[in-house]
């Protein structure tokens, strides 16, 4: 809709995870990297955390396009299913077909085994990448790391990747899962972008958008602005700058400014205004329960004393002495 007003060629702020507009930030560099060192050395299990929108499904996209022609790759994106339905996922992806009869685990393991291990004949990989995995069940962790013993007396003959956020990790040091964190050998977790890392960001994607005019387009106080709502996370700032530019559209504005950038997060609503607005709020609940606290306490100070200077008359029979 604003794309021709700002010399662009499209949206260069839509939410799907378009490889094009992949911005290496060197904690996504390193992410992929991990991941690139995990499959080509056959570590077995790989494991990428991240918030929300810190741009883990990007770059699970970005490595299946770069992955060498000798690697087979099997992606889940929808791990809320059950371990059967699992399997024949993993299958299917992988292109293996399990034969006649009726379908079991072991039929579907046999399979996949057999395939694996011609693919390890042949000099090939084979790399199985679960989206979203926070919400596996623990049956379905438990299912992934027996498919975690196909292998041979040399190297695994899968690498499994687990992508998800940071409450897979915690999921992972539970007791009953012991074995497979165990067994995890590259970990990473991706962080949100600082401020240089976030305007770099913005003016990347507004690049591969087509905007090639050197005016710039969003004021240093804009920017400074979009971190604070945004708190660094990729997605936030996507809806926080689509809606700005909306707004400025509108209104025949040609320079993204801080006030466009505050109604633009007001417009959206609460659920973007995070970062330093709601650890302001936070703080200020804590400073009202604190005085409420304070309060409390000085009161039952003040009825304490009163007891004891009480007592103490009662006791030395004061008003007896003074008839």
């Amino acid at each position: 809709m604003y794309t021709s007003y700002f010399g662009l060629k499209e949206n260069p702020f839509n939410m799907t995870p378009d490889t094009r507009y992949l911005f290496f930030s060197p904690q996504h560099s390193e992410a992929l990297n991990h991941l690139i060192y995990g499959i080509n050395e056959k570590k077995g299990f790989i494991v990428i955390t991240g918030g929300i929108g810190t741009g883990k499904t990007t770059i699970c996209r970005q490595l299946l396009s770069i992955l060498d022609k000798s690697v087979d790759s099997a992606l889940i994106f929808n791990p809320s299913i059950s371990e059967m339905e699992l399997l024949a996922a993993i299958n299917q992806e992988f292109g293996v077909k399990s034969g006649r009869g009726r379908k079991t685990k072991k039929r579907y393991i046999d399979a996949l085994n057999k395939f694996l291990l011609g693919n390890f004949s042949a000099g090939r990989n084979a790399v199985l990448l679960i989206d979203e995995a926070q919400n596996l069940s623990r049956g379905l962790l438990e299912q992934i790391r027996m498919l975690s013993n196909l292998e041979t007396e040399r190297e695994k003959l899968l690498q499994i990747v687990l992508i998800g956020q940071p409450e897979l990790e915690k999921l992972l040091i539970s007791p009953s899962l012991k074995q497979l964190n165990e067994r995890i050998i590259v970990r990473y977790t991706l962080t949100p972008f600082n401020y240089h890392q976030e305007e770099s960001y913005i003016r990347h994607r507004l690049q591969v958008g087509g905007r090639d005019n050197e005016a710039p387009l969003f004021s240093s106080q804009a920017y400074r602005k979009i971190h604070s709502y945004s708190g660094g996370i990729p997605r936030r700032i996507n809806v926080i700058c689509d809606r700005a530019l909306l707004i400025a559209y509108s209104r025949d504005s040609t320079v993204i400014s801080r006030k466009l950038i505050r109604e633009a997060a007001a417009d959206i609503g609460s659920g973007y205004l995070t970062g330093k607005t709601n650890s302001g709020r936070k703080r200020g609940h804590l400073l009202l329960l604190s005085a409420l606290i304070i309060i409390i306490l000085l009161l039952l100070t003040v009825m304490v004393k009163r007891e004891t200077v009480f007592d103490f008359f009662s006791n030395t029979n004061f008003f007896q002495w003074n008839r």
